[in-house]
Formats: C-alpha cells, structure tokens, sequence
C-alpha cells in the first residue's frame, strides 16, 4: 500500500492553511492579493509545500511549488491541496500559463481545493476546466473553507469589488449554456424596474440603466451577451432580470402545495424572476406555517411554527443550484402537518458527493455562481455556506431533527420533518428509533466520528444505554464502528 493511502486529508488541509499563513502580500494599492497555500503529496509519502510570495512577489503558490521548487520532479499521481481555487485560461491573462494548465501539464491526479475563486466573472472555472481534463477534484471540509474565507476577507471584498468595475475583460469559457445568448431575445425583454433595484444594491455600481457602463458590466457578468453588434440576454440574464422568463424556462418555476388536515390542498404556483420567486415563496411560507407572537421582550417578534429562515435557505439554494436543462424539472415545495418537503431538479454540485451530502457536511460550491452572486447583492441569502449553516443548527436551536436527504432522481430532496414524533420515513431504518435514539443519531451526523462517551453526555444517559442505542444504530447500518477499545468511536455511513 502507498504510503498516500495511510494520510489523512485533513492533515493535509490544515497543513495547505497552515502555509496560506505565511503568504506575503505584492506590494500594491490598488488590489489584496489572496493568502494561498499548496501542499503536494507523491505517492511514497513524501510532502513539498508553497505559498503565495514565497520566492518571489506575487507569484502563485501553484507557480511556487511546480515550476519553481520541483521544476525537474516527476509530479505523474501526485495530490495537490491548495487553499484557493486554481486560476484557469483566460482568467487573469493570455499572456500567462494559467495554475490549471501547471497542473495538468505535470500530471498531477488529484487536486484537493479550498475555496472557489470569489471573482463572480471567474469562480468554478478553475474546478470546471480541471474536471474536463481528467483530474479528480475534491474539497476542503466545510469549517476549513470558513477558515480560509475569514482570513482572506479583505481579498474577496475587493475581488468583488474589482469584477463590478472590469478593468480587464474575463475570457474565462462559460461555465454552463445559461451563459450563452438567447437570440430570440432583445434588450427589451429585461424588467427594468427588477434591474434598476439590482443595481441600487451594489455600491460599487455608479452607473445606471441602459448605460454604456450598465452594458458593460452586465456583459461582463454574462447576463447580456452580444452578437452581431445586436445586444441579446443570456440564459442567466432572463432567469434573473426577464420580464417573462416562464416563455423560455417553462419549469423555472417553484409548484407549492399545502395539504391541510381536512385532505384540502392549497395550490400555488411561483413564477417570473428567479427574486421574485424567492420572496414570494417565502412569504407564502410565513403565511401558511402559522405563527404566534412572542412579547417576552419589549419588541414583539414573530416566532413560526417551523423556523422560516432554515426552508428560506434551502429554497434559496434550490433556485441557486438546481439544474434548468432537466425536461419537466420543475422546483417543487410541499407543506403537510408532518413535515416540509422542497425538491429540486439535479443532483449534487460536482465534485460533492451524495454521501456529503446526506451526512450535511458538504463543502460549499455553486453550481450557478452568477445566480448566486445577484442574491446575495439583493439579500435574498445570507452568503455562501449559510444555508448548511442554518440546517445544521435545527437539533440545537429549535429541539427540531435534521432533514433526510436523498436523491429521488432527477431530484435532490430534502425532507424536514416538524417534530421528532412525526420522523420522517423515507428511509425505513428510521422507523424504528425511538425519539432520544433520532437525537442521537443527528448529535453523530453533525459530529462523526463521535464516541461512546460524548453520545452518553450529550444525551445525559448511562454509559450502558448508550451503547445499547449504538450497536442498535450499527445493526440498522446507520453508523460503523471505527477500532476497538478506548479508541473506539462511530461514524455516520
């Protein structure tokens, strides 16, 4: 066995954060460069490490370890850990070798990457041009992802910032076809009034609309696309800002359903911008949810009956993330007395996987990027990462259990039961605990691997029960038992 094989990731994650550390910044006013570290592992364990600056200013932590430390090693199967998003063609110039090509040119196999690259005009293009050249990608854990965000705050405000001004034109390939023109369309289908309070919400943007510069930036930002010096909107563009996106996405659309417990249902439809929708489900959500007011405090607050900002997330990510190339995949959001069912048309973001996902320890990346980059300007969601942020808070804050995912194909489903009585069964191995068991199995979710004696503390049982519940939960083939005697702990499978 390669000695690769005995290591573990995450050690090699921290090591990656470790070096970003140490990087040392160009000396420039006009721009924060990003903290970057790289940790190369080869195959028979041995460890070479970078970070941005190191050799000289401003070259890139990749640039640092593969041409300039191990220029004349033979880098064929091995692993990179690299805290920022390889740059990819076009990205930064035409000039350069982008960090991407370094890295499949020296055929590196794996590359484990820490955040996407927050420049909305470039992010995910790294990872896409990587994955389309053979290399597995994987990512950092969701709590080092937030690491490497706080630490470089200042570059990612200003990598925002710099996108709405585009200095240099992106020439970064698009990322999907919602990227491409619709040329069927024209300027005049976009909703003025819907873009004029996008445009209001960025104070970057000094600029109105159906300006030179709003042109710009908006092509730029691939929501307008020109062709035959005819200015078209891009798939992004009506999903955004259409007037009518439904003529061309007919199942862009969320597809409510409130069954009452009298057997009646209420049935509702939302439909035009991807915002509008947002809002709109939301508030139908407060509505028929149900509410009482609290007065425990001076201010009267509303405090619903299943906590709004957690479905308000998980639908926010369902428009974020959602396939719309999917025929008849329409978002579909359901309300019952026992439970809040949202499912969403595709499977999980390459390279996160179901597993990740399941277990709700899922690294963050977006699927659309762009759509992302409009809702967080809006406020429509609390910024990247906080949706899993919110879910996992449910046991802990509202005594309520974590959803069961599962992928119902062509759809991600998350299915968020009400209480801990009314459990969801849509998978049969639940059935059977009883309510401190399903505590218990959301405490090992949200902390795998855990062992016996945090399960008994969290729970406040015996030593014994607890083990009793465990080897139940390792029968059902929920959890497994990891080693043996005092350093035996369980995993979520």
């Amino acid at each position: 066995m390669d000695k690769i094989d005995n290591i573990n990731p995450r050690e090699l994650m921290e090591l990656a954060i470790e070096k970003m550390r140490s990087s040392i910044s160009e000396q420039r006013i006009d721009k924060n460069s990003p903290l970057v570290g790289a940790v190369l592992i080869f195959p028979d364990g041995r460890i070479e490490t970078a970070y941005r600056g190191e050799l000289s200013e401003g070259d890139h932590a990749e640039y640092t370890l593969l041409e300039r430390k191990l220029s004349t090693d033979n880098l064929a199967g091995t692993t990179l850990f690299v805290t920022l998003e390889p740059c990819a063609p076009g990205a930064r110039s035409l000039m350069k070798t982008s960090c991407a090509e370094r890295i499949i040119n020296r055929r590196i196999s794996k590359v484990w990457i820490g955040i996407e690259d927050p420049d909305p005009l470039v992010n995910s293009s790294g990872i896409k041009y990587l994955e389309e050249h053979g290399i597995i990608v994987e990512l950092f854990d969701r709590d080092l992802q937030e690491i490497i965000r706080k630490e470089n705050t200042d570059f990612i405000i200003g990598a925002e910032e710099r996108a709405s001004k585009f200095e240099e034109k992106s020439l970064v390939r698009n990322l999907s076809t919602l990227e491409e023109a619709v040329l069927s369309t024209s300027i005049n289908d976009l909703n003025s009034i819907e873009v004029e309070d996008f445009i209001a919400k960025v104070p970057e943007y000094n600029f109105k609309y159906d300006s030179d510069e709003f042109y710009h930036t908006f092509t730029q930002l691939k929501y307008l696309a020109e062709v035959d010096d005819k200015i078209h909107l891009t798939g992004l563009g009506i999903l955004l800002f259409g007037i009518n996106p439904q003529i061309f996405f007919p199942n862009a659309v969320i597809r409510a359903t409130y069954k009452l417990i009298e057997g009646n249902e209420d049935i509702k439809t939302f439909s035009g911008s991807l915002p509008k929708q947002a809002k709109e489900s939301q508030e139908w959500f407060k509505n028929v949810i149900g509410k009482h007011i609290d007065r425990s405090n001076t201010h009267r607050k509303n405090i619903y009956s299943y906590p709004s900002e957690v479905i308000r997330e998980c639908l926010n990510n369902a428009l974020a993330h959602r396939s719309y190339d999917i025929e008849g995949g329409s978002i579909h959001f359901e309300i019952n007395e026992k439970s809040i069912i949202i499912r969403s048309p595709g499977g999980p973001v390459k390279p996160i996987s179901m597993e990740r996902m399941k277990n709700l320890d899922a690294p963050y990346l977006s699927k659309n990027p762009k759509i992302t980059f409009v809702f967080e300007k809006l406020g429509i969601s609390e910024g990247r990462g906080f949706g899993f942020t919110t879910i996992r808070n449910l046991p802990g804050e509202y005594m309520l259990p974590l959803p069961i995912v599962t992928f119902d194909n062509p759809f991600l489903v998350f299915e968020f039961s009400r209480s801990y009585k009314n459990i969801i069964k849509s998978d049969s191995r639940l059935e059977t605990l009883g309510d401190i068991e399903l505590k218990g199995y959301d405490f090992i979710r949200l902390n795998t691997p855990v062992k016996r004696r945090e399960y008994a503390e969290y729970l406040d049982i015996s030593q014994k029960t607890a083990e009793r519940q465990l080897s139940k939960f390792v029968t059902l083939n929920l959890i497994k038992r990891m080693n043996s005697g005092p350093t035996t702990s369980y995993q979520i499978i």
